[in-house]
């Protein structure tokens, strides 16, 4: 029996792929999508191999593609009936200093992460409204708490967006309708396996995971996860002056 339907943007690796196998392990059916199909083939094979009474659709979705974006969610709601939760979680990792000739790679990442989650959020509460019921993840970072330099200015920045358009849904107060959004600190996964000095408090993927899993099973409005250390670093990153803010990260 299933305890209902979770879709998952970015699901064919690293956090998003990592969630459809804890999801799928606590009873839920999933729809995956994601650019790389091969990749959610084999994460589909793979799950049913271990949970072969769930349901699985995957479906090969560009997110920055507005109209896919409606038509993809769309498909799953009409496959699964309803749509339970939707994790908006497709992210991009790109970044340069502003100013040193990467506005390229800047308004990538600004067009993937927030624009885009923009429209994943539209199609999403679009299907909640209609079926007066649904739980909406937006998966944000502890970044998004501060501007932060050099490479990450823009990431933060829309990380920051993500979350501002979570905390308006919330302040709506949508019947039937629950919000939350979630600021991993490190975990590892494909977007930082480039990264040349990993930072000490990095966790491997399942362990970070499961932190997000279970406050999203809670439906927390916010976490950060894991919450030892993020809980009270992320309090301090608000409110410590910058430059010390700066050496927490």
């Amino acid at each position: 029996m299933s305890r209902g339907t979770v879709v998952i943007t970015g699901a064919s690796s690293g956090l998003g792929a990592e969630m459809a196998r804890q999801f799928a392990a606590l009873g839920y059916d999933l729809g995956l999508c994601a650019r790389r199909t091969d990749r959610l083939d084999e994460l589909r094979t793979e799950i049913l191999g271990a949970h072969p009474e769930r349901t699985i659709s995957v479906k090969q979705l560009d997110v920055v593609e507005d109209a896919a974006v409606f038509t993809v969610f769309d498909e799953f709601a009409r496959e699964f009936g309803t749509i339970d939760r939707v994790v908006v979680n497709a992210g991009l990792g790109k970044g340069a200093p502003l100013g040193t000739g990467r506005h390229d790679a800047n308004r990538q990442t600004a067009t993937v992460n927030f624009l885009a989650a923009l429209t994943q959020t539209e199609a999403a509460m679009t299907i909640f409204r209609a079926q007066g019921h649904g739980h909406l993840v937006m998966i944000s970072s502890i970044s998004a708490l501060r501007g932060m330099p050099k490479t990450l200015t823009t990431y933060a920045a829309t990380k920051a967006g993500v979350a501002a358009l979570a905390e308006g849904l919330r302040a709506e107060a949508i019947p039937g309708v629950d919000v939350s959004v979630i600021y991993p600190g490190y975990i590892r996964s494909e977007m930082n396996d480039r990264i040349k000095h990993e930072p000490k408090l990095m966790v491997d993927t399942e362990t970070g995971v499961r932190a997000m899993v279970a406050a999203i099973e809670k439906r927390r409005p916010k976490a950060y996860v894991p919450t030892w250390p993020w809980l009270p670093l992320g309090y301090a990153l608000r409110v410590l002056p910058t430059p010390l803010a700066r050496k927490l990260l």
